[in-house]
């Protein structure tokens, strides 16, 4: 706030990012989805990108992750393949359900807002728990390191991973979905609200959530996530929520915290690749 007592715009994105983001552009996109304007998803998700590269300029937590240092062209591959393998799985929904035995057991009569949040709570404990054991298992984490190689943290990281990686994570979240009968329009609502997540859950914002932080997985918690494995970065592994971590004991907060670069990356391996093709090939390398 400014002398004045007026705000200022940086505690105007400071405090309204994150509901701009969870709120604005979902419940935008929500909108259209409910109104049948499929082709929507894919101009909230460039909407989404474009804000949270603005407001990484107007209060960013770190300026140098503004900079690239030569990473911006792997992650835009990353983010293209990944996204696009998102779209294409939605896209194979009818084909999912002439295969798969379902249950036909979906809240169809529910309001379309109430169904996306339910299957969002159903995708974040699938994926938190696979996410979960990426860090249990070793052969798991030869995939899964491909997202902790990162030496900074802005928006685009949250899609930097190995394209199986992501498979298993999506398949963990969405296959209970299917077999409840997930209908096609709530399927494109979870690529938005994922997309969304992914970018404000890794943006170098640098936002204030308040008591939310304590129930919703954004940067301020998921930055923690990110510590070399040498530290911290066994806790937060929660996509949307913190509630499974809360259950399984991994939730961690420190205010005094901060995080620079060297605070970043695969711990025992500095010379993780960081070029796209050798990041997809490293997994398969024999020890």
């Amino acid at each position: 706030m400014n002398e004045n007592g007026s705000i200022s715009l940086a505690d105007a994105f400071r405090y309204g990012y994150a509901p701009l983001m969870l709120l604005g552009v979902n419940g935008t996109g929500l909108w259209l989805l409910s109104a049948g304007g499929e082709a929507t998803v894919v101009l909230m998700l460039l909407t989404a990108i474009g804000l949270s590269f603005a407001v990484e300029r107007v209060i960013p937590y770190r300026p140098s992750w503004n900079r690239p240092r030569g990473d911006a062209g792997r992650d835009i591959a990353h983010a293209v393949v990944n996204e696009t393998a998102n779209l294409a799985t939605v896209a194979s929904l009818p084909l999912a359900a002439a295969t798969l035995p379902s249950f036909d057991v979906w809240p169809s009569s529910w309001p379309f807002w109430l169904q996306v949040a339910g299957a969002v709570l159903v995708l974040d404990a699938g994926i938190t728990l696979a996410h979960y054991a990426s860090h249990r298992f070793a052969l798991l984490w030869r995939f899964h390191a491909v997202h902790h190689s990162v030496r900074r943290m802005y928006g685009l990281n949250g899609l930097m991973k190995h394209p199986l990686h992501q498979a298993i994570e999506m398949a963990a979240g969405a296959t209970p979905l299917l077999f409840l009968g997930l209908p096609h329009d709530v399927a494109l609502a979870l690529v938005l609200c994922t997309g969304v997540q992914l970018l404000l859950q890794h943006s170098n914002a640098d936002i204030r959530l308040g008591p939310f932080k304590y129930l919703l997985a954004t940067n301020e918690v998921h930055r923690f996530h990110h510590l070399t494995r040498a530290g911290l970065g066994d806790v937060n592994f929660g996509l949307f929520t913190t509630i499974w971590d809360q259950m399984l004991g991994t939730f961690h907060w420190d205010p005094a915290r901060r995080f620079a670069s060297e605070d970043l990356g695969v711990g025992d391996r500095p010379d993780y690749p960081t070029e796209y093709a050798a990041q997809l090939l490293e997994p398969f390398r024999v020890p």
